[in-house]
């Protein structure tokens, strides 16, 4: 090899490393623009993304999951539609959005004879299309002691949301458990 060839080669690299070099600052300096300019847009689309894409047995197993959190009626409510119908079949519905959370508010409250809380232990869940079923065991947390009560809940969803509401359980097994 002769020192003609060693230059060209030795150019040849340099050209090729400033080449590199030019390409990825400019790949970085793009990515870091694109994430600071799209940061704040991108994320609500991912969140609507999220909400379209979630099947019906997510949305539900959020549902019963942020009754577990502990969270308070008015943000189990907007889980629901505006119009949407929630009833424990013994009882009468509630029709609703604002309702439900009311409802929800009226029997879990602090303090006797109030419910302190409720976990919902999801045993069985099934869907057809945006209809969900639900065999729970629901765990009710009282200020001095804590009973399960047998459940089987069906979900209408609609969006994203819960349209309906209807859970089926023994009022008489529930009624002697609060006592």
């Amino acid at each position: 090899m002769d020192d003609k060839d060693l230059d060209s080669r030795t150019e040849m690299s340099h050209s090729r490393r400033k080449f590199l070099y030019a390409v990825g600052s400019a790949g970085i300096v793009l990515a870091a623009g694109r994430a600071l300019m799209g940061a704040e847009r991108s994320a609500p689309k991912i969140d609507h993304r999220r909400s379209q894409m979630e099947s019906p047995i997510d949305v539900v197993r959020r549902f019963c999951a942020a009754w577990s959190d502990n969270i308070g009626a008015a943000e189990l409510a907007a889980f629901f539609t505006d119009d949407a119908v929630y009833q424990n079949i013994p009882l009468a519905p509630v029709t609703g959005r604002e309702a439900i959370a009311n409802n929800i508010a009226s029997f879990i409250r602090p303090g006797a004879p109030g419910i302190e809380g409720i976990q919902f232990r999801v045993i069985n869940i099934a869907a057809n299309g945006p209809v969900v079923m639900t065999e729970r065991v629901d765990v009710f947390k009282l200020p001095d002691k804590s009973f399960e009560l047998p459940v089987m809940g069906t979900f209408e969803v609609r969006n994203g949301k819960i349209s309906a509401w209807r859970d089926y359980f023994d009022m008489n097994q529930f009624s002697s458990r609060m006592g």
